[in-house]
């Protein structure tokens, strides 16, 4: 029979509050490649899950000896067995709406409350309290289920229908990857007699005991017990395992070079908010950002645009935009690319990823558009309908449909 000592855990450690835990929206509401979407959904993103692997990890672990006379309560100070930060993608992190929606989905998916802010489990040692009622030799531990996987994202474009006609889909973009996040941290301890569930956290606590002959462990004293030479392996293997966010693994930001020579389509277009009278004008000033402003607010030229590099992907547009009235294209800046709500600027153009657009149609008839920064993955839209307000980027683009435009020629 288990122990009762053993037989309990006991919930601790990063408390599951509403922010961190998963949505309750059940996995059946999350989008998937060819559902329906509309035109307000052109300027959006969401991500959807591909695979899911859920495996139970000691994150702290003491072999611990209870001898006759020594049983009630310990404190036992565990070693650091490995530590598990969340993160989506190669930045070792958790940047953005979109970031927190694919953890969400995860959650969903798998019927899991799941970490989807940035955290990680403790490096240092943890104290387990804990109430011994019998002899025994004990592992002493804390873990958690480890939630690996990969997702996609998805945006909304026109597809052509078998019959010649079209429709808005969600279609699979750019923005693929892998993510990393885990549940509740648990406590608690075991014997090498105890019966556990397969697959636990239990059982892969019970698997670094070294469960040797009875006699072996009588000769040791009471209290802490040498880690075996299966758990001193473990933990120099995950020491040295790199971990989704490490630097070596981080994509580097793309590089400038010299003018880019542009291959600019004939028409010049305004970027307006549909039925209303702002639209994108670049900056006149180098270090300003394209905002949203009232239609020929200037002579300048500074609210037309053309698209220069133009390729086509399966109905996806890519393109640079040059700006007419400054000679500059358009850009999410390099310092703060890796930021939710970094503004869109102009710059000298050049071969660069942050100056390449993908453009998302509604169905023919319609000049309705979204826009999604090629690097960084982002959606373009604006925090509020006002004039001078900048052009930003979000990782999940605004679900109030703050992030479609319209492509109007001039």
């Amino acid at each position: 029979m288990a122990c009762a000592a053993s037989a309990a855990v006991a919930t601790v450690g990063l408390t599951v509050s509403p922010a961190s835990a998963a949505p309750t929206k059940s996995a059946a509401t999350q989008v998937k490649p060819g559902d329906v979407c509309t035109a307000a959904n052109l300027g959006t993103r969401r991500p959807y899950v591909k695979t899911t692997e859920v495996t139970p990890e000691i994150t702290h672990f003491k072999g611990w000896y209870v001898t006759q006379g020594t049983t009630g309560n310990h404190s036992v100070t565990t070693s650091t067995q490995t530590t598990i930060s969340v993160s989506v993608g190669l930045n070792g992190n958790v940047q953005g709406s979109f970031a927190v929606e694919t953890l969400g989905s995860v959650g969903a998916s798998l019927g899991l409350n799941v970490q989807v802010n940035y955290t990680s489990t403790s490096s240092e040692s943890n104290t387990v309290n804990w109430n011994f009622s019998r002899p025994g030799y004990y592992g002493v531990y804390k873990g958690t289920k480890k939630v690996t996987g990969t997702y996609g994202s998805l945006n909304c474009n026109r597809v052509q229908q078998g019959d010649g006609g079209w429709a808005l889909k969600w279609i699979e973009g750019p923005g693929s990857g892998s993510f990393t996040t885990y549940t509740t941290l648990e406590e608690g301890a075991v014997r090498c007699e105890d019966s556990v569930p397969a697959n636990s956290i239990m059982a892969k606590a019970k698997g670094l005991l070294d469960c040797g002959s009875p006699a072996a462990k009588a000769k040791h004293p009471a209290g802490a017990v040498a880690p075996t030479a299966k758990q001193t392996q473990d933990r120099l293997l995950h020491r040295k395992a790199p971990t989704s966010g490490s630097s070596a693994q981080r994509p580097k930001a793309p590089g400038r070079t010299a003018q880019a020579d542009l291959s600019c389509q004939a028409g010049v277009y305004k970027i307006d908010v549909p039925g209303k009278p702002l639209n994108w004008s670049a900056p006149a000033l180098a270090n300003d950002g394209i905002r949203l402003r009232q239609s020929n607010w200037t002579s300048a030229h500074l609210d037309n645009w053309r698209l220069c590099n133009v390729t086509d992907n399966n109905g996806v547009l890519e393109a640079t935009l040059w700006n007419w009235g400054n000679g500059r294209c358009a850009a999410i800046p390099a310092n703060i690319a890796n930021q939710e709500q970094a503004y869109l600027t102009s710059a000298t153009c050049a071969e660069d990823d942050l100056q390449r657009f993908y453009i998302y149609r509604d169905v023919p008839g319609s000049s309705k558009i979204g826009v999604q920064n090629k690097h960084t993955g982002s959606m373009l839209g604006y925090d509020r309908y006002a004039d001078g307000e900048l052009i930003r980027q979000y990782s999940s683009g605004r679900q109030d449909g703050s992030g479609t435009f319209t492509l109007t020629g001039v």
